[in-house]
C-alpha cells in the first residue's frame, strides 16, 4: 500500500529517548524498551478493506459505527482522517463514497496528509465483499484496546518511576483508565423489543413468586418501599431539603437499614463530607442502641447505656456498612472508591452527603458553579449505570422556600440548589421537610412537633405520592408513621414522653446558606 507511511508509523512508536531525573539524578525508564523491536497490535489490512468497503457499499458505514465511532481507534493515521470525513460525511447525510471523501479531507485541509486521491482510491482495490465488515470492524477495535493497554501500562511505569508520584493516586488513575477501556468495550448493540420482553417476563414470573414486595434495596419505611418497591439498580435518588432538616440522620437510617435489614441486608456506603467518621459512628450508635446522642458526645452515660452503646459493637461487627469521610471528593476519587466497594464487598447501595460539597476536579476549574454542579450530577447517574447500584446523593435547597409564605413552604423542584440539571439527571427525587423547621417549641403544635414528611416530587418509574414520618431526633431516628405503634413497642426505642424529660429538642433557627448541616 504506502510502505513509506506504514515505515513512519513503526519508527515513531519506536523512538523514545531516556531523561534524567533532575531530582534524584536517576534516569527515567524508558518506556519503548517495553516494546522495542515489536510492532504495536494492529491489523492494519482490515483497516483498508473496511474504510474501502464503507466507500463501496451504501449504508455500510452504520454497522462500522455500530462497533465503533472512535477515529483513533485505527492504528494507521492517515485512516485515522478518512474515518474522521465519513464520520463528518454521515453527520450531514451526505453519502459516502471516494469522490465525496476526497472532497471532504480537502475541506479538513488534510487531503495531502493522507496522501492524496491516489491513496484514497487505493483503498477500495482489495474489497471483495462487505459479508464480513463487522466481524473486521470489532478486530480492528481489540487491537486499539490492546494498543490502550499497553499506552495505559507504560505511563504508570513512568509514573511510579516519579519520587514525586502519590502511589496511592497513582493507583487511583489508573484503575480509572482500566476501567475506561471496560466501558468501550461494553458498548452493546440495539436489541429487538422480543429479547428484552422475553428477559422481563422471566423476571416479572419471578417477582411474582418472591414471598417479598421489595425487589430493590430496602429503605426500612414500609410506605416509602410499597411505592419504589426499594431503591432500584441505576437509578440516581435525590434528597433534598434545608440545613438542618435532618438529612444526614435520614440519610443514616438509609444505610443502616439497608445493611441490617432482617431478611434482604445489602451492603450500603455513605460517603459524607462534612462530618467525620467518629461523628457519623455516634449518630449510627444513638439510633441502633436508642441512647441519646447528646449524652454520647458528652460521655455522660450511665452503666446501662453503656452496656447498650457497647452491644452494638456486635450487630455491627458482620454488617456490610461502610463509612468515607474524605473532604471535598471529586467525582474521578468518588466513582475509583465505588467501583472498590462494589467489587470487593459488594456493596449495592452508595450514598453521598452532600452533592453541593463534591469539588469539581482539577481538569473542570473551568465555567461555573452551575455548570460543575450539572457535571458531578450527570456523573453520579452514569455511576449508577455503569455499577448497577441505586445512588442516593442528598442536596440541599435554595432559600426560596424560606421566602414563600407561611403555610407554603414546602419545598419544590425549582427549589434545587445550584442547578437545573440535578432534576433532569435525578430518576427520583424526595424533599424531607419538618413542620417544626425554625420554629421556638413553644411555637410549635405538639400534635406536629416530631411530625415530618417526605415528598416525593419526580418519580421517573412510579408515582408520586407524600410519607408522613415520625421522628426522635434525639436518637437520631425516624419511623414511618403508619408504623410507628411497633416502633414503639421495641425494645430499642424510647418512648417520645419518656426522652422529651431526659431532652428537649429546641429545633434552633435556620442558619444562613453555606453553613454545615448540623445539628441533625
Amino acid at each position: 500500500m504506502d510502505l513509506d507511511l506504514r515505515n513512519q508509523q513503526n519508527s515513531t512508536w519506536q523512538k523514545g529517548k531516556s531523561k534524567k531525573n533532575i531530582h534524584s539524578g536517576r534516569q527515567n525508564a524508558d518506556l519503548t524498551n517495553m516494546v522495542y523491536g515489536k510492532v504495536p497490535p494492529q491489523a492494519r489490512d482490515l483497516e483498508e478493506a473496511v474504510l474501502g468497503a464503507i466507500m463501496l457499499e451504501k449504508g455500510v458505514f452504520d454497522l462500522v459505527a455500530g462497533v465503533f465511532t472512535n477515529p483513533d481507534v485505527f492504528y494507521v493515521e492517515a485512516n485515522k482522517k478518512i474515518f474522521q470525513a465519513m464520520i463528518r460525511l454521515s453527520a450531514a447525510c451526505i453519502p459516502i463514497d471516494i469522490m465525496t471523501v476526497v472532497e471532504q479531507l480537502r475541506f479538513m485541509g488534510e487531503l495531502d496528509a493522507v496522501g492524496g486521491p491516489f491513496y484514497v482510491s487505493q483503498l477500495t482495490n482489495d474489497v471483495v465483499s462487505s459479508a464480513n465488515l463487522e466481524a473486521h470492524a470489532r478486530i480492528i477495535f481489540q487491537k486499539f484496546m490492546a494498543r490502550d493497554l499497553i499506552r495505559i501500562s507504560a505511563e504508570t511505569l513512568q509514573d511510579a518511576y516519579e519520587d514525586t508520584t502519590d502511589v496511592f493516586d497513582l493507583l487511583d488513575k489508573t484503575e480509572a483508565k482500566l476501567f475506561g477501556i471496560s466501558a468501550e468495550k461494553a458498548k452493546t448493540d440495539s436489541k429487538h423489543i422480543i429479547s428484552v420482553f422475553d428477559k422481563q417476563i422471566t423476571q416479572l414470573k419471578a417477582r411474582m413468586q418472591a414471598k417479598e414486595d421489595i425487589t430493590g434495596v430496602p429503605s426500612g419505611f414500609h410506605s416509602l418501599d410499597r411505592i419504589t418497591a426499594g431503591w432500584q439498580p441505576t437509578d440516581l435518588i435525590i434528597l433534598a431539603a434545608r440545613p438542618s432538616m435532618g438529612k444526614t440522620a435520614l440519610a443514616l437510617n438509609l444505610v443502616r437499614n439497608a445493611a441490617l435489614h432482617p431478611t434482604k441486608p445489602t451492603g450500603a456506603a455513605i460517603f459524607c463530607m462534612e462530618m467525620n467518621s467518629g461523628q457519623l459512628n455516634d449518630r449510627i450508635v444513638s439510633a441502633e442502641s436508642g441512647v441519646e446522642l447528646k449524652f454520647i458526645t458528652r460521655g455522660k452515660l450511665t452503666e446501662s447505656e453503656l452496656f447498650r452503646v457497647e452491644e452494638c459493637r456486635a450487630v455491627f461487627a458482620t454488617a456490610p456498612l461502610f463509612i468515607d469521610d474524605t473532604p471535598a471528593l471529586t467525582l474521578f476519587e468518588l466513582r475509583a472508591k465505588c467501583r472498590r466497594l462494589v467489587k470487593n464487598h459488594g456493596v449495592g447501595l452508595i450514598v453521598i452527603d452532600y452533592l453541593q460539597l463534591m469539588g469539581g476536579g482539577d481538569d473542570q476549574r473551568s465555567g461555573n458553579r452551575e455548570q460543575e454542579i450539572s457535571r458531578i450530577s450527570r456523573g453520579l447517574k452514569q455511576m449508577a449505570k455503569e455499577l448497577h447500584v441505586p445512588v442516593i446523593a442528598l442536596s440541599q435547597l435554595s432559600r426560596a422556600v424560606e421566602n414563600r409564605k407561611e403555610g407554603n413552604q414546602h419545598p419544590q423542584l425549582s427549589d434545587l440548589r445550584e442547578s437545573g440539571a440535578i432534576e433532569q439527571d435525578a430518576d427520583m427525587v424526595l424533599f424531607l421537610y419538618r413542620s417544626d423547621y425554625g420554629k421556638e417549641a413553644k411555637d410549635v403544635d405538639p400534635a406536629l412537633r416530631n411530625d415530618a414528611s417526605l415528598k416525593i416530587a419526580k418519580h421517573r418509574n412510579g408515582e408520586l405520592d407524600t410519607i408522613a414520618l415520625r421522628t426522635n431526633l434525639a436518637i437520631q431516628k425516624f419511623y414511618d408513621l403508619t408504623e410507628v405503634n411497633d416502633a414503639e413497642r421495641s425494645s430499642r426505642f424510647i418512648p417520645f414522653s419518656e426522652a422529651e424529660k431526659r431532652y428537649s429538642i429546641d429545633v434552633p433557627p435556620a442558619p444562613a446558606d453555606g453553613i454545615d448541616d448540623l445539628p441533625f
